[in-house]
């Protein structure tokens, strides 16, 4: 279910939308590779172009030109830009998350929730038009006044994932748009249609040309090019952890600003005191909801032995209820995983676990990879800790859950994961709960609520190797990373 070569024989369903580069506001580039719909293999779900360091240069040299007439329109008058998109995503809500399920796999339901985010998200940033970005001062002179201010970087590159296709797109994009830079993003391969639905909704907003830029293909071309084209003063991007580092090494090289979220192990402590069915709820909702394909999904779960058994049947029956099939059908609540290559990994970490000596409580690992892609929802036990299966990150619906002996030897176990960006506990202990909030190693605590998931006003990103660690996304914090503090002394 990756994306291939174009072949005029497959099924075409009639909604399908054939996704161009976007460059100075012209849609561009002939399609020559086809995605399918991972629930029915038959089927085309897009098409799209393979972009080529021109493209890429094209689009940033578009961005380059449009960039100091946009930093100049009062910030009310780009807000305003960005609120009018919001609402046409929202109008256009329906038809947007059909395509988003038939490329990506997830539920209708969870798609047309990533569609209103995405909506929000706009409309959020451009109510920041209207905010105060800046202060003022005292000084130590007479008859001085100090004021800071923001100024945008200029152009920005965004490289988004296949899994969350048009809400991180719209997180990184809204934030660098309301701070009056220019952006050149290159969407997941898998997924091209829902950054597509974006940037359609900017430009009948109202966006000028040249300000949006859009360039599909392969990272280690058109993500390459955009880390190494010295026009561009910084580039986010979410992803896999090892891509994510060697693009921090071009762009530190050339002294350019960079933002990485990247993989998750995500742990969640449950202790004897907590309710067993509330619990293995919050735990699989984690690591279920969305197929586990979020880098905040819950992958492990630690439990103390008072609360184990009565946890493990909880959840066995919680994961039951995660049914499987076609996100466009009603009565699905786990959607297909994105592809063949995902699918089998999934199969293969389970697979592989149990030829160690893991028990399988839930699910299966050998299903046709040929067929549908749905993985039923799978729970491991009876795993050491530093088994890959607790310890390397999978991206499907697996968790891993352990036996630990108290809340001290379960902290321990969440810290000791090399990486950092949620973790979670259920207890009903709020001495237990407000330790964990300050001594749990990661970027995001939840405590007795689902690790996926979160609030599009608040900070997100993690520590250790799921993040840089140094500028968060979402929310008012978002705004740091795509400008730079000025300070101005006025005398009198």
């Amino acid at each position: 279910m990756t994306s291939t070569a174009v072949d005029t024989q497959a099924t075409t369903d009639p909604h399908t939308i054939t996704a161009h580069h976007l460059i100075n506001g012209q849609w561009l580039g002939d399609a020559d590779t086809q995605r399918m719909n991972p629930a029915r293999p038959s089927e085309i779900a897009a098409l799209s172009p393979s972009g080529t360091v021109q493209d890429v240069g094209a689009a940033i040299t578009a961005a380059a030109a449009a960039q100091p007439s946009w930093a100049a329109l009062p910030a009310p008058a780009r807000g305003a830009i960005l609120i009018a998109a919001g609402n046409l995503l929202n109008e256009r809500q329906h038809a947007i998350a059909e395509d988003l399920v038939r490329e990506e796999g997830k539920t209708l339901a969870e798609a047309k929730g990533e569609v209103k985010r995405a909506s929000d998200v706009l409309r959020f940033f451009g109510s920041l038009g209207w905010a105060a970005t800046g202060e003022v001062l005292p000084s130590g002179l007479p008859d001085t006044t100090i004021t800071t201010r923001r100024e945008p970087l200029g152009v920005v590159g965004l490289i988004t994932p296949w899994n969350f296709p048009i809400a991180i797109p719209a997180w990184k994009t809204a934030p660098a748009l309301i701070s009056g830079n220019a952006v050149v993003i290159k969407p997941a391969e898998l997924t091209p249609l829902s950054t597509t639905h974006l940037a359609r909704a900017l430009q009948d907003a109202g966006l000028p040309a040249g300000v949006f830029n859009v360039v599909h293909g392969k990272g280690r071309v058109v993500g390459d090019a955009l880390a190494r084209d010295p026009r561009i003063a910084g580039l986010s991007f979410t992803g896999s952890t090892n891509v994510g580092l060697g693009l921090q090494e071009i762009l530190n090289a050339r002294r350019a600003r960079v933002q990485l979220e990247m993989g998750g192990k995500n742990g969640v402590l449950v202790l004897d005191d907590a309710d067993p069915r509330k619990a293995a709820q919050v735990v699989a909702a984690g690591a279920f909801g969305l197929t586990g394909q979020a880098c905040t999904a819950t992958s492990r779960v630690y439990v103390t032995p008072g609360i184990r058994s009565a946890f493990l049947d909880a959840l066995v029956q919680e994961a039951a209820a995660y049914t499987t099939g076609d996100g466009l059908d009603g009565d699905a609540r786990m959607g297909a995983v994105v592809s063949k290559q995902q699918f089998e990994q999934d199969q293969a970490a389970v697979r592989t676990a149990v030829e160690r000596g893991a028990t399988l409580l839930h699910g299966q690992y050998d299903g046709d990879p040929n067929g549908a892609l749905f993985f039923p929802a799978a729970i491991l036990t009876g795993l050491p800790f530093d088994d890959a299966a607790v310890t390397e990150e999978i991206f499907g619906p697996v968790v891993a859950v352990l036996e630990v002996a108290d809340y001290e030897t379960g902290l321990s176990a969440i810290n000791e994961s090399r990486y950092g960006l949620t973790a979670g506990i259920c207890t009903d202990s709020l001495a237990l709960a407000t330790d964990f909030a300050d001594r749990a190693q990661a970027g995001v605590v939840k405590i007795n609520r689902p690790t996926a998931g979160l609030d599009l006003n608040v900070p997100f990103g993690g520590v250790k190797d799921s993040s840089t660690n140094t500028f968060r996304e979402q929310g008012r914090s978002a705004l740091d990373f795509y400008t730079w503090g000025k300070t101005v002394y006025t005398g009198i």
